[in-house]
């Protein structure tokens, strides 16, 4: 039977075998007595008692469980015994040091407090993660704005569960060093160290004025956080630049491997991009020389960036630099080299006009006007700026244009409607541009008394696309009633210029031409516009009525005297020979004889 003796060790109970209590109360005696002349003794004493209080914690089952001699060795196996040390450095710097058996220990994670800005969590993070604090405290920064502040619980959290580092052990573990008697001794004096080279670094003059001025210390302190703000900032820049430029330089590089290709790949985009190349260059070469131009200024972009962040990054050397201009410097003058061509194809326009063909309608008849399609070209009828590759019945590549427009004008020459069609192209020479127009394929047909219009117009592959359209000119004359069917409303010229009338969204109704302006023949009676007015036959004969573009003029004439309203945009003005009143944004003003 083993006689147990119960001691508090860094306020900690154990129950311990007297001979493992006397093994390890001569143990520390030799400890006390290896620090005796050395610097914060007492703090190492109390910090190394911690320790081995935390290590016995560490092999306790339970409360009741006696600490043996077979514990007190393992703990001295961890810590290392006192002789093993050189405590003196200055006086045995000569000897060779002893080496000692470390055992290993992971990193904890703490609060590192002393290096903090609020809890001390990035710094502790930083310790336990490998990283630098700067970056953890941005990812703070930026997880807080795009969480719209939910990771403040997180740090919050964080602050409230991870414990501080208070004791040199809790420093030595949150960094992953063995705490035992050399590493804690070692600690202490660092930071004994740190504050006699501060004592002696001190300008006493200089913390005397600070005394005088207390406002000193604050200034200081709120440059120091501007300071750090600033370098977050800057760091912040650095990855940004770093972001957008590598997701630019990644984007650049697969178009390279995609359009680039087009050329020798047989895809669906080749012909389409291959109809509007009209320089013939290689997209390869075009896909190249955008990768070079648009690339390398981006892949400086992100050397600044690393550097930003990477203080110690090497330089990719003044060679490479030059090398890389040159380089950047003959794209973007082969690339202006093909811009140039490709915009000297829209230099010149032409068009071609066939001459107008006589409809053989009376001007009593009734034209009614339709597109129609090909399901082989056009399914959907609509007009639209671009173009379509499609196959013809030789199975031939071919352009679909849907840029048709129908002009409507007035037919002053006879009583007979006429058509004109009008082919537009454009070109590098005026010769070629009408060549293009020339070889542009658009038919049209007369059934009766209706004018059926292709809604598409065909060119052969091989003359490309360079801005192709149609357009087609009805000569309409007097007293002539016209119908467009509703699937003309795309097609039909919504502009008055020229001399060219406007259907303007009166598909499906009957008009008519009369003195020059079409009149709907079945739209309601309060349907009006003011470029429609006729002389209104139900009003008196002493009262004129005039409304134009000026607005509305009515003229009362009367035995006793004649009066003016007129109503425009300055207005209401009402003038007779005693009295002028004009009414606008001013007021109102009355101007009489008297």
């Amino acid at each position: 039977m083993n006689k147990t003796v119960n001691i508090n060790l860094a306020g900690i109970f154990f129950h311990i075998d007297e001979d493992a209590y006397l093994k390890l109360q001569r143990y520390i005696q030799a400890i006390k007595r290896s620090f005796t002349d050395s610097q914060g003794r007492d703090e190492i004493i109390a910090d190394i008692e911690a320790r081995i209080a935390e290590l016995f914690s560490e092999k306790i089952k339970d409360e009741r469980q006696v600490i043996g001699t077979k514990e007190v060795d393992e703990v001295i196996e961890v810590m290392g015994q006192p002789e093993d040390y050189r405590l003196d450095e200055e006086i045995f710097e000569d000897e060779p040091k002893s080496s000692y058996q470390r055992t290993p220990k992971s990193k904890q994670l703490f609060r590192d407090t002393s290096n903090s800005y609020v809890g001390g969590v990035s710094s502790g993070l930083s310790h336990y993660l490998g990283i630098d604090p700067i970056w953890l405290r941005i990812a703070w920064i930026l997880f807080t704005v795009f969480s719209s502040g939910a990771f403040i619980l997180i740090y919050i959290a964080f602050w409230i569960f991870v414990p501080e580092a208070k004791s040199t052990a809790d420093y030595l573990a949150m960094k992953g060093e063995a705490v035992n008697i050399s590493n804690i001794e070692k600690k202490i004096k660092e930071g004994f160290n740190d504050v006699a080279d501060k004592v002696k670094d001190v300008d006493y003059q200089k913390y005397s004025d600070k005394v005088k001025s207390g406002s000193t210390s604050f200034f200081d302190a709120l440059g120091d956080v501007l300071l750090v703000i600033l370098k977050i900032f800057v760091k912040f820049i650095g990855v940004l630049l770093i972001l957008v430029s590598g997701i630019t330089l990644i984007s650049l590089f697969i178009s390279l491997f995609t359009v680039g290709t087009f050329g020798f790949i047989e895809t669906p985009f080749t012909e389409y991009i291959d109809v509007v190349n009209h320089p013939n260059v290689p997209l390869w070469l075009v896909s190249l020389l955008t990768l070079f131009a648009v690339g390398i200024p981006f892949f400086f972009l992100f050397i600044l960036g690393l550097k930003i962040v990477i203080n110690n990054l090497k330089s990719i050397g003044t060679p490479a630099k030059l090398a890389l201009l040159a380089v950047w410097i003959l794209s973007v003058i082969g690339l202006a080299i093909v811009g140039i061509r490709q915009a000297t194809q829209e230099a010149y326009d032409a068009e071609v006009i066939e001459d107008s063909r006589n409809l053989y309608l009376q001007s009593s008849d009734t034209l009614h006007i339709k597109m129609v399609g090909n399901n082989r070209y056009v399914r959907n009828l609509y007009h639209r700026n671009d173009f379509k590759i499609k196959r013809d019945q030789n199975d031939n590549k071919v352009i679909v244009i849907q840029d048709i427009e129908v002009f409507i004008k007035e037919n002053r020459e006879d009583s007979i409607p006429k058509i004109m069609i009008r082919r537009n192209a454009e070109g590098s020479s005026y010769d070629e541009a009408k060549e293009r127009a020339a070889a542009i394929k658009y038919d049209y047909d007369i059934k009766g008394n209706t004018l059926l219009l292709n809604g598409y117009a065909i060119t052969d592959y091989v003359n490309k696309y360079n801005d192709q359209e149609v357009e087609i000119i009805l000569s309409i004359p007097e007293g002539m009633t016209i119908f467009a069917d509703d699937n003309t409303s795309g097609y039909n010229n919504s502009w008055k210029y020229n001399d060219y009338l406007t259907i303007d969204g009166k598909e499906e109704k009957y008009l008519k031409l009369i003195d020059g302006k079409f009149t709907c023949q079945d739209c309601p009676k309060d349907e009006w516009k003011y470029n429609e007015w006729e002389d209104n036959n139900n009003t008196d004969d002493e009262t004129n009525l005039k409304i134009d573009e000026d607005g509305v003029q009515i003229k009362i004439n009367s035995d006793d005297e004649d009066a003016n309203l007129k109503i425009d945009e300055d207005g209401v003005q009402i003038k007779s020979e005693e009295v002028d009143i004009k009414i606008d944004e001013n007021g109102i003003k009355i101007k009489t004889d008297n």
